[in-house]
């Protein structure tokens, strides 16, 4: 059984070992929310079985809901409870996520395994509270076991999903409708949107369709309708056309979350990467994205300096040195972190 939901980094990890299992003849099962992302991506799945418990955000600022949510939490406790009692799974991982802390009490109420999985230097508020309850913590970072100081820690890697190595170009061009006469841009603030980076993105439009061909994943609601070029698309998310689209891309804007930065690695994108600032986030983007600046992967714009023209000039800096990023990315250390990852989860099960 999965869990983990609420953006697409809380589920892209899910996606790439769900194959494997059912490939090794295990039944796969779901536990999300009833209205987030995670079920948009997960239904689709052949032989997936998805059930829906309620969920509250647990946040760190002064807010109303804070007053209720908590109220959604139990009810999906017990919701969680009830569907892992009677489905019987033998071992539950956990991506993470608001949606997952209920389903990774309820897996300990039953008396089940549980894997957690955590992309950032730093484990989130969701995985904090979750993590004295698991069998194991896997990591992405192995400083993260700094932070985690427990037992239970497994650096395993980057997870970066198989079907996005076999992205065509040929077929990206034509999903996007765009051409080869211009280097391609894409321009990504993380499955929920980035209304700053969006806002700065076409406030500088005229001066980057200068240079390139623009891919703007702007997030849910967010798409300008009034905004039309030759040269820019846009689209609240792409999820089946996404490998073929990041194999035409040159050079890529985006937030700095573990799992999309990994994968630009593993790709040989080169990015500008704009990470969530301290008053939006505990800060696990910023030394997500410190720790790739320093290894040469990335150049990085903080958001309190974000403007039209810093975006223009870091980016075309970027590409200008585009073959120095991916030499460095070239030399960075590979390791088969979907297959151990896969191996610890079956080990934990006969454990369990």
């Amino acid at each position: 059984m999965f869990t983990g939901g609420g953006s697409s980094g809380h589920v892209s990890v899910n996606l790439a070992l769900i194959p494997h299992f059912q490939q090794d003849g295990w039944a796969v099962e779901y536990i999300g929310s009833e209205n987030g992302i995670e079920k948009e991506l997960i239904l689709p799945l052949k032989q997936v079985k998805y059930f829906s418990i309620a969920t509250g955000k647990l946040r760190r600022y002064l807010d109303w809901n804070n007053v209720k949510d908590p109220f959604k939490v139990v009810k999906g406790v017990f919701q969680a409870y009830r569907i892992i009692k009677k489905q019987k799974p033998t071992i539950l991982f956990s991506k993470g996520g608001f949606v997952s802390v209920p389903v990774v009490l309820a897996a300990w109420l039953n008396k089940v395994p549980v894997i957690i999985h955590e992309s950032d230097i730093t484990p989130g508020l969701a995985n904090r509270i979750a993590i004295p309850f698991a069998t194991g913590v896997c990591t992405t970072f192995p400083e993260t076991a700094q932070h985690l100081k427990s037992a239970k820690t497994h650096f395993v890697g980057a997870i970066i999903r198989d079907e996005l190595k076999q992205g065509n170009k040929a077929r990206g061009r034509a999903f996007c409708q765009l051409n080869s006469s211009k280097p391609v841009l894409l321009i990504m603030g993380g499955s929920l949107g980035a209304k700053r980076i969006n806002q700065t993105v076409r406030s500088a439009l005229n001066k980057l369709t200068d240079t390139f061909q623009i891919i703007h994943l702007c997030g849910k609601g967010q798409v300008d309708p009034i905004l039309q070029s030759p040269y820019y698309r846009q689209y609240e998310y792409i999820n089946h056309e996404l490998p073929d689209v990041l194999a035409m891309t040159d050079v890529v804007i985006s937030r700095a979350g573990a799992n999309s930065i990994f994968e630009f690695l593993a790709l040989r994108i080169p990015m500008l990467l704009i990470p969530l600032s301290k008053a939006q986030s505990r800060g696990d983007q910023i030394l997500n994205a410190q720790s790739f600046a320093a290894a040469g992967y990335c150049e990085v714009l903080n958001e309190e300096a974000l403007s039209a023209e810093a975006l223009v000039t870091d980016v075309h800096r970027v590409y200008e040195q585009r073959q120095t990023y991916k030499e460095k990315m070239g030399k960075a250390p590979e390791r088969d972190a979907l297959s151990l990852l896969f191996k610890f989860i079956k080990k934990t099960s006969k454990k369990g």
